[in-house]
């Protein structure tokens, strides 16, 4: 084993001999870590916990320790995971709960990215990737290689189909149908030109005005965005932040929020 002399492990954690372990790391008593894991710096790992082979965690994750569970009164509960998995900064994971089977389960080959969150008794299969934010509340279960958008919340007990994907910040309190797509109404709309961050950046009166009526002409009018870039062009403003934001337009691939 490779340990940083900063690092602190406890006596009975049981720790494979190609495991490395990175600077102010703490390794607590019943970890388990498994061939060519990596622990960076800063980490704490809690258990009873079962780690495979080839994990990786980052800087400041937290994983194995108690559930956030008002019922949680110090019994033995455990934490599985798996091989190959990646565990980015900030990520929380918690062993189970008594009445939720006791077990919380990571399988194989899964990202979890920054500050993610599974919560007591999840179980999750192998190939899952969670972006940034992405939160489990109790006894959650996802299915093989789905993947969750940034700060997806999803209500315990739930399950999330295997191979599905929900778009990011959806809000998630029924199960999700494998294979599907599927994400949360977000309406975003423009209000007009951002006049006073405009001001402060010293632009003139004059194309403060012609901003603000290219945005009526773009936003508050019954014309599409195509009748809207002509009827534009042949206003004949005089800023060159009209063109800008008319090329702009142009170039979109994926379409401009109005």
């Amino acid at each position: 084993m490779k340990a940083h002399p900063t690092a602190i492990i406890h006596p009975q954690a049981n720790i494979a001999r190609s495991v490395e372990i990175g600077p102010f790391s703490i390794v607590g008593e019943g970890v388990e870590l498994g061939e060519d894991c990596q622990v960076m710096s800063h980490v704490v790992l809690g258990g009873p916990a079962k780690f495979g082979r080839r994990n990786r965690i980052f800087p400041y994750a937290s994983i194995g320790l108690d559930p956030q569970d008002m019922k949680y009164r110090g019994e033995p509960t455990h934490l599985e995971i798996g091989d190959g998995n990646t565990f980015r900064e900030f990520v929380t994971v918690h062993r189970g709960t008594a009445g939720g089977g006791g077990v919380t389960r990571i399988g194989n080959n899964n990202l979890l990215m920054a500050y993610v969150h599974v919560a007591h008794d999840c179980q999750l299969g192998d190939g899952i990737v969670m972006a940034n934010g992405a939160s489990l509340a109790g006894h959650v279960e996802i299915g093989s290689y789905a993947i969750l958008g940034a700060f997806v919340g999803a209500h315990q007990f739930i399950r999330i189909g295997a191979h599905s994907f929900t778009g990011a910040f959806s809000a998630l309190n029924k199960d999700v149908l494998p294979y599907s797509k599927s994400t949360a109404d977000r309406p975003v709309c423009v209000l007009g030109a951002n006049r006073i961050g405009l001001e402060r950046t010293g632009m003139s009166k004059q194309d403060l005005d012609e901003l603000e009526a290219a945005f009526r002409l773009l936003c508050r009018s019954k014309l599409n965005t195509t009748q809207a870039i002509e009827a534009i062009e042949k206003k004949q403003f005089h800023s060159t932040h009209i063109q800008a934001l008319v090329e702009f337009i142009r170039n979109s691939e994926r379409g401009v929020v109005k």
